[in-house]
């Protein structure tokens, strides 16, 4: 895959204070996003603001393009 996460957004959550309890029991995602994070396979957009939402930070700090 040419885009990558640059971060482990879950642990970027983690420390945000969103473990992934919280993001299920807050309704903030669904358990097949988290999954997809896990993979780190891509998510909707509409995942990306919310995460962006979360971390305060812009879609170019999470992810990159690798050349294949």
């Amino acid at each position: 895959m040419a885009i990558v996460f640059k971060v482990d957004v879950l642990t970027a959550l983690k420390e945000a204070g969103y473990n992934t309890s919280k993001i299920r029991n807050d309704k903030i995602m669904g358990e097949a996003m988290l999954q997809k994070l896990r993979n780190g396979e891509m998510v909707s957009w509409a995942v990306l603001e919310t995460i962006c939402g979360l971390l305060d930070c812009q879609p170019g700090d999470l992810f990159e393009y690798h050349k294949e």
